[in-house]
């Protein structure tokens, strides 16, 4: 070896031994690498402390320094600026992982995880390869998004702050060591890994492991098992050696990562952390009016706020009509469809129309394409006929495309206007009754409003194969899961969702976004179904129907 990677010096021929002669290359990567595998960190320190009283500049004995005290290693080789550093979290996060070797990190948004992450994965990277130990890092997310959009950028972002000169190298090559979602160096490699592929993390094999599970909540039970593997061969001290790292905010009471922080039998080896909304607010990290904002915007009891500010796990899924994680599930296939370049799309193009019907409310278009909705809009302090026109202009840009405008209220004025124009138009009715089922048809509904909250939940339902894609709006997640339900008696028994202006009271405003989503995909039910309401009978209705097409004639008008 004549060189260290990347342009960098070596360990150096000049280094003096105890007995007065130059210890050569070799030999001293020996020695270190000798001392790294029995885990004799103390007498890589006194090495260290010896070589330096020389005045040598040894780059390998230098990073050694740093090789279990990640800690050390962001305060000192990390250019922060002024004000600046790590939160008392972040410190004792990092230390854990050296001293606990499988740590997962639960926490409110905001509070700095992915840069923990960062500065874990070029802590391991930079202190592995200048020891020439043989080391691995491999990447995974719920999602190959937060790979490529969060994670492996903000890696980026942390290298250009590294004090290059303090390791004894340079910078990393880009294109060459710093690739897109990669490190490469001399000694190993981090990559990033698709949580859907744990064979190919069962695979890695090196003397030194580090396992990097962002957005751990939802990392499939498979790729956690193949995680756990490389611990068989791991030891206590000394080499080979594997480490985890699983960092999250919380989602609902189930999966892997919530069996670690419960601490389920068998996952006692886990050490686990959860960094609380007040020290993220000590920290700087949250502000405390933002917490109280999502309080009053989701509610304290919703399990959006449970997870997003408290860093708790809590599911809706009792109590509400749709889970939390259902819709995060659509929202994470929009962001796949976005990425992907926004690829042409199959279906019916439809647009949900909730009208306002207060100064604080919104009116929202909501328009989608078979199973995607691509775009929510709103606007804010207009009158029907401004809203008539706008949704008479949305028509004419999307030929073919037919509204669905809540009937009840002022949007009654929004749909006779429409009609009286020629235009499409479906009239949607809450409050009206409807003979429609459940997907299994042993329920009923109450009203037009249950059966439409319902079939967007059976849309959402994992368990059948979703494919509905939303788009990510806080607002609407909000809407989609504040909704409660009950089940009230008789042949068959129906479900109740809770009343509209009972949810107002509750949540403090109106659910205008979920509303308009909903209603949009309760169109084909509308078309192939009757709806009696109990404000009005338009003669226009079968007409508007009939030009929106019975698309599912053959689901007996059950929602799916």
């Amino acid at each position: 070896m004549t060189g260290a990677p990347g342009g960098g010096r070596g360990i150096g021929a000049d280094v003096i031994g105890e007995d007065g002669e130059a210890l050569s290359v070799k030999e001293i990567e020996r020695q270190v690498l000798a001392l790294v595998r029995a885990g004799d960190v103390a007498t890589l320190r006194t090495i260290r402390d010896r070589v330096a009283s020389r005045r040598t500049q040894v780059a390998a004995l230098r990073a050694t320094k740093y090789m279990y005290d990640p800690e050390g290693w962001a305060r000192e080789i990390i250019d922060w600026k002024a004000g600046q550093s790590l939160t008392a979290y972040q410190a004792d996060a990092l230390g854990l992982i050296p001293k606990k070797r499988r740590v997962a990190i639960r926490g409110p948004h905001g509070l700095g995880k992915t840069g923990l992450a960062a500065l874990a994965v070029l802590w391991f990277a930079t202190t592995r390869d200048a020891a020439g130990i043989d080391w691995k890092i491999l990447t995974t997310a719920s999602a190959w998004r937060h790979l490529a959009v969060y994670l492996w950028p903000e890696i980026k972002k942390w290298a250009r702050l590294i004090r290059w000169d303090l390791l004894g190298r340079a910078p990393f090559r880009e294109n060459a060591e710093l690739l897109v979602h990669s490190i490469k160096l001399r000694f190993g490699a981090a990559s990033a890994v698709a949580s859907t592929k744990p064979e190919l993390i069962e695979g890695a094999h090196a003397d030194s492991l580090l396992y990097l599970i962002d957005e751990a909540k939802v990392v499939p039970d498979g790729t956690w098992d193949a995680i756990e593997g490389a611990f068989s061969g791991g030891q206590t001290s000394g080499l080979p050696e594997a480490f985890a790292l699983a960092i999250s905010t919380p989602g609902p009471p189930s999966g892997r990562f919530y069996d670690i922080h419960s601490r389920k039998p068998g996952f006692e080896d886990w050490h686990v952390r959860h960094v609380t909304l007040a020290e993220a607010v000590a920290a700087g990290r949250i502000s405390p009016d933002w917490a109280e904002q999502r309080a009053r915007q989701w509610g304290r009891d919703s399990a959006m706020y449970a997870n997003r500010v408290l860093g708790e796990f809590h599911a809706s899924d009792e109590d509400s009509v749709i889970p939390l994680s259902w819709v995060e599930a659509a929202v994470e296939r929009w962001h796949e469809w976005d990425q992907a370049g926004r690829p042409a799309l199959d279906g019916r193009e439809v647009c949900g129309v909730d009208v306002a019907r207060a100064g604080g409310d919104s009116t929202v278009l909501a328009y989608r394409t078979g199973l995607a909705y691509t775009e929510l809009e709103t606007h804010d302090r207009e009158d029907t006929m401004q809203t008539t026109a706008r949704v008479q202009a949305a028509v004419h840009l999307r030929p073919g495309m037919v509204p669905v405008v809540d009937s009840m209220g002022v949007g009654g004025g929004v749909v006779d206007r429409l009609r009286e124009l020629g235009e499409p138009v479906l009239a949607y009715t809450g409050a009206a009754k409807t003979k429609m089922r459940t997907r299994d048809g042993e329920w009923g509904f109450n009203n037009t409003r249950s059966a439409a909250y319902w079939h967007t939940r059976e849309l959402l339902d994992p368990a059948f194969g979703a494919t509905l894609m939303l788009p990510p709006d806080d607002l609407l997640l909000a809407d989609l899961t504040a909704p409660t339900w009950t089940v009230t008696s008789g042949v068959p028994p129906k479900i109740q969702i809770e009343p509209k202006e009972d949810l107002v009271k509750r949540i403090g405003r109106s659910p205008d976004r979920g509303d308009a989503v909903v209603m949009g995909l309760f169109a084909e039910l509308l078309a192939s179904s009757t709806v009696l309401s109990p404000a009005r009978s338009t003669p226009g209705s079968s007409a508007a129907a009939s030009r929106y097409g019975r698309t599912i004639g053959s689901s007996g008008g059950r929602a799916r």
